[in-house]
């Protein structure tokens, strides 16, 4: 009986252990790099590059119907539409991006400021989480999480962040 109940608890054990490393790599993967460290064009390069392979990750994901995928990128407004106010409230509107797909900002106004300014045709930077729709896909988690358990996204909108 000694025996099994060490087995068991051993088990356990590496089970815990393989969850802890598991977790964070996934978490690892998720972050952006940092890029306060570069300079001038290095950085103005990483950042195109970056934005292009958010550009990227989007259309993949439209492509092949996947969501819960981390972006960063930037499109021109189309519309602004009215606020969503049943249950937490979002401020939403359509970004066209680069390649010419549309997308779905619902950015929540619970937990970050709104845009008071935005108009169409202004250009907005995002970092959130992509989720496909037929329309093109929506982009949401564009704030912080008071909890701290999602990677924090944010809106840039004419230098000012919104998260």
């Amino acid at each position: 009986m000694f025996n099994k109940i060490n087995y068991g608890i051993a088990i356990l054990v590496i089970i815990l252990i393989a969850i802890y490393f598991t977790l964070g790599e996934i978490e690892k993967s998720n972050d952006l790099p940092r890029q306060d460290h570069l300079i001038g064009d290095q950085q103005h390069s990483n950042y195109s590059t970056q934005q292009q392979h958010g550009l990227e990750l989007i259309a993949h994901a439209y492509k092949n119907k996947l969501s819960n995928i981390q972006v960063h990128s930037t499109g021109r407004v189309v519309a602004v539409l009215p606020d969503d106010n049943e249950g937490s409230r979002h401020q939403k509107f359509v970004l066209e991006l680069a390649n010419g797909q549309t997308i779905l900002i619902a950015h929540n106004i619970d937990l970050a400021p709104s845009i008071k300014s935005l108009q169409k045709g202004d250009m907005v930077e995002f970092y959130g989480v992509y989720e496909y729709s037929s329309k093109g896909g929506v982009i949401h988690w564009t704030h912080h999480d008071p909890r701290g358990r999602h990677i924090e996204g944010w809106l840039m909108h004419q230098g000012e962040q919104y998260k």
